[in-house]
């Protein structure tokens, strides 16, 4: 088993890749390492074109959030505004 453990710094204007697909399920924490309200991550499976605010799964400040990816998902996320940061565990099974 691998754990991965990464920090992105989101932009409004282009969405980021911040879990690669993998040929066996894995499980994710996502935290929004943001301590000011009304400031949000998005993220969306998919593409970079998945994520915006009208299609998007939002992460509050200081919120934690877990999930199980399947085979061949990936995650992509923005912020609003600009600047925020999300701190990513990925835990893969089959290394």
């Amino acid at each position: 088993m691998a754990v991965r453990s990464r920090t992105y710094t989101l932009s409004i204007t282009e969405a980021q890749r911040i879990v690669e697909p993998d040929e066996m399920p894995h499980d994710i924490v996502l935290h929004s390492a943001t301590k000011s309200s009304n400031e949000y991550i998005l993220m969306a499976g998919g593409s970079a074109h998945a994520v915006g605010t009208a299609n998007s799964m939002h992460i509050d400040p200081g919120q934690t959030v877990n999930m199980t990816l399947q085979v061949g998902d990936e995650l992509w996320a923005t912020s609003d505004p600009s600047g925020l940061v999300v701190q990513v565990l990925d835990i893969r099974k089959g290394e």
